[in-house]
């Protein structure tokens, strides 16, 4: 059977336009991949068309719509994941139409489909006093245990993504002045991240115990699983869940969610609180843009409005004079 006109295109935009020309990282290639997966499950189970026969001409603006309806009513996906799952469509018919100019309208119109507007939430992180607990959990005196305490305390000092953390070779670890990581994330970008001393000094004797710190090992994973190999991210939200589930059995009050993301978001309203500017947590964490990092600053309002709502809790309200005391607007506004 002659490939369909969908599966060429789809193959050369996931193998040769994101790759070579737009030189996304293989994680957001593998992310726009499993859009299309989802896609196609769509179409072959709830639309019944053959996925041999799927054409270009199947996938309109209505069956956009329905995908996304079905993966709001369905999979009951939240809204921030709809968007995403949009997006993806929307890049692949920007390139498509550049492809097949004859079916532009088709392609635009399913680019008109908007996004939906979703409420900023506010930042998920934790409190000093319980990141403390969190970093003292692991067991000291086994290397697996001095392990975990150094891969947590890297995972907080340098506000890494968790695919950023998993990706780190010896060879990206400076601990001599100044003492640095190197970070490689979304687009291959890569900046340099300082380290606090006591992350140096923890980290230097973890590469002497593991025998990492001799140049052959420069390309070698900085942190390795049981196995020997590189972890996975369920394989570092794993180590992290261990340790939270032993602080709430002995702090049962407890019951913030913790995720490898949270203690990246954790980093940055540390930074934020101690007086440091939007434009330098951005190049920290590696934001492209200042308005990604402006949720640190509405949760650092949000929780200063909490604080004062408590202080005035129980504050009689001034008593402000009833415009009909007053024969005119202007003589009410004098009398405040």
């Amino acid at each position: 059977m002659k490939p369909t006109d969908f599966s060429a295109h789809l193959t050369r935009y996931l193998t040769h336009h994101l790759a070579a020309q737009r030189n996304l990282s293989p994680n957001t290639i593998r992310a726009y991949r499993d859009v299309f997966t989802l896609l196609l499950r769509f179409c072959r189970d709830q639309r019944g068309i053959a996925l041999e026969r799927l054409c270009l001409a199947h996938i309109d603006s209505s069956l956009v719509e329905a995908f996304l309806d079905y993966l709001a009513k369905e999979r009951h996906v939240s809204i921030g994941t709809q968007n995403q799952r949009l997006a993806v469509l929307h890049s692949f018919f920007r390139y498509v139409q550049s492809e097949v100019p004859e079916i532009m309208l088709q392609c635009q119109r399913i680019l008109a489909i908007p996004l939906q507007r979703q409420p900023h939430a506010n930042v998920g992180y934790l409190v000093k006093e319980d990141l403390a607990r969190i970093l003292a959990q692991p067991d000291l005196r086994s290397p697996e245990g001095r392990r975990d305490a150094v891969l947590l305390s890297v995972l907080y000092d340098t506000g890494a993504r968790v695919q950023e953390l998993i990706d780190l070779d010896v060879g990206d670890v400076r601990l001599s002045s100044p003492a640095q990581v190197r970070l490689t994330g979304k687009g291959r970008k890569s900046r340099a991240v300082p380290l606090m001393n006591a992350t140096v000094q923890i980290l230097r004797d973890y590469l002497g115990e593991n025998d990492l710190d001799r140049p052959e090992c420069s390309d070698q994973p900085l942190f390795q699983n049981r196995r020997g190999t590189r972890f996975s991210r369920w394989g570092i939200r794993y180590v992290l869940n261990k340790h939270v589930q032993a602080v709430r059995r002995d702090h049962p009050g407890f019951i913030r969610s913790v995720s490898p993301h949270s203690i990246r978001h954790t980093k940055g309203m540390h930074l934020l609180q101690s007086g440091v500017s939007l434009e330098i947590i951005r190049d920290f964490l590696g934001h492209v843009d200042v308005q990604t990092t402006q949720i640190y600053a509405r949760s650092n309002l949000e929780m200063k409005r909490r604080a004062l709502e408590k202080i005035e809790d129980g504050v009689p309200p001034p008593k402000i004079p009833s415009w009909k005391q007053n024969k005119t607007l202007l003589d009410w506004l004098h009398s405040l």
